[in-house]
């Protein structure tokens, strides 16, 4: 489909455009020299150990098409290992997308084009760092890389932020690389490694971070508190679970980013970290706006059936043992006489209470971390404290502002985020107007894609760093808006569309 120009599109707006999640594709010959030159032997190692796709680009190979029988037998191989097929040819060769996509400098020249104000830039092969299995390749690894994007990009930091990657096998190396990237680097914006993962008794486990986790991660949120950064996501989820067919990339790629975040999002709320840190926001990339409504409302409903007054009435001790076997002898048929009447008839150990033989949690509130008290907990724990990247052709994003379904009145807060230079965009100049069709289609109103486009970011960003935008091109607008509802939410009886919580 063709689309109107992304400058076009702005000019028709009254407010900036905020991308919460671009991409840029880093080039791997370069790339590779910088690590060495920052990080020595030990950050190309952590590099070449990143997926063997990376290692192939990052050594020169030519990246051509395989044989007819090249992609059978890899394809029978990976069935015989159950190995994933990944991606291929994902990224759009229109030629100035493609270098927009590799050349920052360039990106920076096009930004007016393409209809964005400023950009969160997210790599693209340094997704991959956080998961590095080796200790000292990760972390020299990251810390080379993250100084590779402070020089890269120090010139561009009116209209460009780039985001560190951030490794999170443990407490103690996290908040290492937090400190580097942050304190001594200057860099803004972070991207959490999840779903680590660890090995035990029962073999290989992806460890979630919120809730039974292998260490405790309070000190990381803490010092993301601290230093006034808001974590971010984007942990890729196929070729996990369901989402490993040896033979298919969209079976696999369908659905991955919001499994991945999913588990992520729900672990931090059970685990209680949104009551602990109310201050903090946290940001789920590229998994869109669907999952997030599902899970708020499950949490909801779930909140409602099992809190420790509903699970009262699920108790084995609740049964009225008299009537049952009233019942029984009145409606049972004939196969009931022996359980009622023959020899060691007994409720209990012929097993109608169901719960016997359960292994019944010590504690039996699955929501104490939270400090439930009254299910509109659960909107200011979650609605309020959760932001969800959405990329422009997501029909989704509209569920997060539907009052009228999502448990009391809640507005998820949906990021605008484009994933340019991935292959879903085949045309960087398009993205803008392709999310703003949800208003000519009448999905959204204006002020609904003002909170999409601008003032979600806005307020995720800034919500720990007031001072985020200072020196960009949209700080005067950051500013208006914030002193807005900050003057809005304190006045009473205030519309939750003004008193926007940060």
């Amino acid at each position: 489909m063709a689309h109107e120009g992304g400058a076009a599109v702005r000019a028709r707006l009254n407010h900036p455009v905020i991308d919460a999640d671009g991409h840029w594709r880093e080039f791997p010959p370069l790339l590779m020299e910088d690590l060495r030159r920052i990080g020595g032997s030990k950050a190309v190692e952590g590099f070449q150990a990143a997926g063997s796709r990376l290692n192939r680009l990052a050594v020169g190979l030519a990246n051509t098409a395989p044989t007819a029988d090249g992609f059978a037998a890899e394809t029978a191989r990976r069935r015989a290992r159950r190995e994933l097929q990944g991606g291929w040819w994902q990224t759009p060769w229109g030629s100035r997308d493609r270098a927009t996509a590799v050349m920052p400098k360039l990106l920076y020249e096009r930004l007016d084009e393409i209809g964005l104000d400023f950009i969160v830039l997210f790599p693209t092969y340094g997704l991959s760092l956080p998961h590095i299995a080796d200790e000292q390749a990760r972390r020299a690894c990251c810390r080379a890389y993250n100084s590779y994007l402070a020089e890269r990009f120090a010139s561009y930091s009116d209209r460009i932020t780039p985001v560190a990657p951030i490794p999170m096998h443990t407490p103690d190396e996290a908040i290492a690389e937090l400190e580097h990237a942050v304190s001594e680097l200057g860099l803004k914006a972070v991207m959490m490694g999840s779903l680590i993962r660890r090995s035990g008794e029962g073999g290989i486990w992806l460890d979630p971070l919120g809730i039974d986790s292998a260490y405790d991660y309070d000190p990381v949120w803490a010092k993301c508190q601290e230093l006034g950064v808001a974590p971010a996501f984007h942990t890729a989820g196929n070729g996990l679970g369901l989402r490993v067919s040896p033979s298919n990339f969209v079976y696999n790629h369908i659905g991955h980013f919001a499994s991945a975040q999913d588990a992520v999002c729900k672990a931090l709320f059970l685990g209680g970290v949104t009551r602990r840190f109310p201050s903090l926001r946290f940001a789920f990339m590229e998994g869109g706006a669907g999952w997030a409504c599902n899970l708020y409302s499950d949490l909801v409903g779930h909140w409602h059936k099992r809190n420790p007054k509903a699970l009262e009435q699920l108790r084995p001790s609740a049964l009225n043992r008299e009537e049952f076997l009233a019942l029984a002898e009145r409606f049972g048929d004939s196969g009931w006489a022996q359980f009622l009447h023959g020899p060691g008839a007994d409720l209990d150990r012929l097993g109608l209470l169901l719960a016997v033989g359960i292994d019944v949690p010590e504690t039996q509130d699955d929501f104490a971390q939270c400090g439930i008290a009254q299910g509109q907990d659960i909107r200011e724990l979650f609605a309020e404290r959760f932001y969800f990247g959405c990329e422009p052709d997501d029909p989704t994003v509209v569920w997060a502002f539907n009052t009228r379904t999502n448990p009391y009145r809640a507005r998820l807060h949906p990021l605008f985020s484009s994933d340019i230079s991935h292959f879903d965009v085949p045309d960087m100049n398009g993205v803008l107007s392709e999310a703003y069709e949800l208003v000519e289609d009448g999905a959204l109103d204006r002020g609904q894609f003002r909170d999409f486009v601008f003032a979600n970011s806005a307020r995720y960003l800034t919500c720990n760093n007031p001072r985020f935008f200072s020196g960009t091109r949209v700080e005067a607008a950051v500013r208006e808006l914030l002193a807005t509802e900050a003057q809005a939410a304190s006045l009473p009886d205030t519309p939750p569309s003004l008193a926007a919580t940060r």
